[in-house]
């Protein structure tokens, strides 16, 4: 059969709550135009982020029930070290709350000021926690991913060339590692190829620097390399996984993405002096080491999540869903980065709205146009998330303005994507229309959560 169905059946339900046009132009204005101050209850379709969103299975939820929530040595750590161990191959795995906690951890103790972390490309809170230890976030990504227009395989990668001109010009004491995100989120969900993160290991190894992986959605990019790398047609995802983190000295890991849970992540290590410093900072930060600021029933779910996102029915599912609205969109015109990515589709709103100059924040006004039209909430990936000011306060824009829409894991049904789809378009055709705004209120670090803005006259 050519049709791809779901690979689960739905037992719960929740609500969507729908509003019109007139009610959304409100609500929106209320939260000074920015997506993320929004109340759930008045968003129809929530595409905001991937992270945390997931359906959970029922065997997750029997997990849940069975957790054991001591404070130290809890029977779920285990299960959740075991299941962990089984995909990385490290020998400390470390839990925490979340994602950007593991980096906050990490960088604290290799951060620190005349330090460089170079990525293929380093998303929000990685950049924050980076540059909060007062390191600089470099980002090294190959030529061909920092053009959406451009269809290629692989466009996730770093830039090898890049890589090693950087660590020569630099110099190896002051560079504590090098990291690699897989799939490359800020570049539009692309992956990386085994063969770039061979290459970049044996750069790391040649010039004696640790490699580690933003591991966030690990499976989604294991399932690219075994339908478009040669040599890995006949692996199964959770081999193509465990290769990958061999090449790896160590992993950040939000579990939120790719282990379909809501709270959760980890830090994977094979150094063991390092590992002890990560568990001193976790026991002040987090909580014990056997529980990171998780409850015991939170590890349980991780455990098994963990065991269901390596089936390839699932993400042939999910991948395919994405590849979807893709084309969808594009059928009308819509650019977007392609080819699709593994969890989200990015709009370019710089073609989508060339009428609008990056300091009057593009992505903005499609992000905003979306909700108003349809009430669907995405983010802004561009000069709001990633604009920076030079010393005179004029606006350093990044190469790319994007809108992404995340597609939470097992939540929306085919329907939702076509609805999805129906609203874009749209917008799209009335884009002419839009107009630029301006930014009323920004905090000094990741902006875009919190920041307000005001239409252009």
């Amino acid at each position: 059969m050519k049709t791809i169905i779901e690979p689960f059946k739905i037992k719960s339900v929740e609500p969507i709550r729908f509003t019109t046009k007139e009610e959304r132009f409100e609500l929106l204005e209320k939260a000074g135009y920015n997506p993320f101050l929004l109340h759930t209850d008045d968003v129809i379709i929530d595409l905001l982020t991937d992270s945390g969103t997931s359906a959970m299975s029922a065997k997750q939820w029997s997990g849940i029930m069975e957790g054991d929530e001591a404070y130290a040595g809890s029977k779920s750590f285990y299960r959740f070290e075991s299941a962990v161990k089984k995909i990385t191959g490290m020998n400390f795995i470390i839990p925490t709350h979340q994602g950007r906690a593991s980096e906050k951890i990490l960088f604290s103790i290799v951060g620190g000021k005349g330090k460089f972390i170079p990525n293929n490309t380093h998303f929000d809170t990685t950049r924050a926690n980076v540059e909060f230890s007062g390191a600089v976030a470099v980002d090294l990504l190959n030529e061909i991913g920092k053009h959406p227009e451009i269809r290629a395989d692989f466009k996730g990668n770093m830039d090898i060339e890049k890589l090693e001109e950087f660590i020569k010009n630099t110099g190896t004491e002051n560079i504590p590692l090098v990291m690699i995100t897989v799939t490359n989120n800020s570049g539009g969900g692309q992956p990386v190829s085994m063969e770039n993160i061979k290459q970049v290991k044996a750069i790391c190894v040649k010039y004696n620097l640790p490699l580690f992986i933003d591991a966030c959605r690990f499976a989604e990019n294991a399932y690219f390399i075994k339908k478009r790398e040669k040599g890995y047609q006949d692996k199964s995802i959770l081999e193509i996984c465990q290769e990958m983190f061999s090449y790896a000295d160590g992993a950040t890991m939000s579990a939120k993405k790719d282990a379909l849970v809501n709270i959760g992540g980890f830090l994977a290590i094979n150094d063991s002096n390092l590992a002890t410093q990560c568990r001193n900072l976790l026991i002040v930060t987090e909580g014990f080491p056997t529980y990171g600021g998780l409850a015991g029933r939170d590890l349980e779910a991780i455990a098994q999540g963990l065991e269901e996102i390596v089936d390839e029915n699932y993400l042939q599912y999910r991948i395919r869903s994405i590849e979807y609205l893709g084309e969808k969109i594009t059928a009308f015109g819509v650019p977007i980065i392609e080819p699709t990515g593994g969890h989200a589709i990015y709009i370019d709103a710089k073609r989508f709205v060339p009428n609008i100059p990056p300091h009057q924040y593009p992505g903005q006004a499609v992000a905003c146009a979306l909700y108003i039209e349809g009430g669907i909430r995405g983010v802004e990936i561009g000069s709001v998330m990633f604009g920076k000011y030079d010393e005179d306060g004029k606006l350093i824009t990044p190469p790319m303005e994007l809108v992404r829409l995340a597609i939470p894991r097992r939540v929306y049904t085919q329907s939702h994507i076509d609805y999805v789809a129906e609203v874009i378009i749209e917008v799209y055709k009335n884009r002419n229309l839009l107009k630029g705004y301006e930014i009323t209120y920004e905090a000094p670090m990741l902006r875009h959560f919190t920041a307000r803005f005001k239409p252009m006259d």
